[in-house]
């Protein structure tokens, strides 16, 4: 039996171009390469499933190969990048702060760096989750970490900046990760799909991207759980089945009934909601989305806000269009209040269901 091997791994970048949405930053590593303006110590900064590591590994592969492209990329063909590629380089050594954390671990890591290597100019020592790191382990590598030896580069990867001391931020140069954006993870999970022989609806994808909240790794091992759901063609209802996601058309009927006053309709959509096992926080934190995208699709200019695509996207400006934007700006103050609300709430069917009632009768205020 074939071993399996998770799309998180499986196409993880093994260059800079082939870094998603870190444009600026696989930018400044590349120049800093080019112009031989190496730093000695990084800090990459930023949620989890953006990049972090895989720009430290990709780093840390182009420094040391001996045949770079003009793009500034590793060539692979040389011994130290088949070395990387195969997993048996010596230049790079990763560091999981989180469970070596202590005084010990990092003499160790210093004992460590005065080796130079053997194969390649540097050696490159990559400390995940550094913020995990005791306050005794952060003072024994600050000396280190300032002056290393030549051939030492340090790349401190933490999603969590505000728990490192100063002293060691002030001997890094900073790079923060960005969030990765719903359109650019869907284009990389159309490309994952298309390798993978796998047919996937724009709008599936879209909800596998929303539901990964920024980071890639998420989405990929979201994209994993979809394929093995539903085989080799992945559907928006396959994906809110699996996902537990709400569908789109219930906050479309929704405001159908909100603009037409019936208050009964939305009361039985709601307890329809219910009846499937969403929790009303989910619901009330959906509608109030719902209700910001319509409000989006009122200008042409904030479209693009609109981080939907496909049919969805022409139901949202169909529907933008037979209501007025007060209407609209009132419901969400409704629906915010509720959310605010709802943790508070001894009967919290109740103060959803009086704030669907109150968005309802905005409509008949207007009669």
């Amino acid at each position: 039996m074939e071993s399996f091997i998770v799309s998180a791994r499986k196409y993880r970048p093994d260059s800079f171009d082939t870094v998603v949405a870190q444009a600026s930053i696989t930018t400044t590593l590349k120049n800093a390469i080019k112009n031989l303006q190496l730093a000695h110590a990084y800090l990459f900064c930023g949620p989890r499933g953006v990049g972090k590591t895989t720009c430290a590994r990709i780093f840390a592969k182009t420094i040391n190969c001996s045949n770079l492209s003009e793009e500034v990329e590793a060539c692979n063909e040389c011994e130290s990048c088949k070395a990387f590629n195969s997993s048996r380089s010596f230049n790079i050594h990763e560091l999981d702060a989180a469970s070596n954390n202590s005084v010990d671990d990092i003499r160790n890591l210093i004992d460590q760096v005065r080796i130079p290597p053997q194969i390649g100019r540097y050696s490159v020592y990559i400390i995940d989750e550094v913020h995990m790191l005791s306050s005794q382990a952060f003072n024994a590598f600050l000396k280190t970490l300032e002056e290393p030896p030549k051939h030492a580069i340090f790349i401190l990867a933490t999603t969590e900046k505000h728990k490192i001391i100063p002293t060691i931020l002030s001997r890094c140069q900073i790079f923060d990760f960005n969030r990765i954006g719903i359109s650019d993870i869907v284009a990389h999970l159309d490309y994952v799909a298309k390798s993978e022989g796998v047919v996937a609806e724009p709008e599936a994808l879209n909800v596998v991207a929303q539901k990964a909240d920024g980071a890639m790794r998420d989405a990929l091992s979201i994209f994993d759980q979809i394929v093995s759901f539903t085989g080799k063609e992945i559907t928006y209802q396959d994906v809110i089945a699996n996902l537990n996601v709400l569908d789109y058309d219930y906050y479309f009927r929704l405001v159908d009934h909100f603009l037409k006053n019936e208050v009964a309709d939305a009361l039985i959509i709601f307890d329809e909601i219910l009846s499937h096992g969403f929790d009303g926080h989910h619901f009330i934190n959906g509608l109030s989305g719902h209700l910001r995208n319509l409000l989006v699709c009122k200008d042409a200019v904030t479209v693009q806000l609109l981080e939907v695509g496909g049919e969805i996207r022409e139901r949202y400006k169909a529907q933008a269009a037979s209501g007025d934007s007060d209407f609209l700006l009132d419901a969400m103050q409704i629906s915010n209040e509720c959310d605010m609300q709802y943790k508070i709430s001894q009967n919290k069917r109740l103060l959803v269901e009086l704030a669907l009632v109150r968005i309802a009768q905005l409509t008949q205020k207007k009669k």
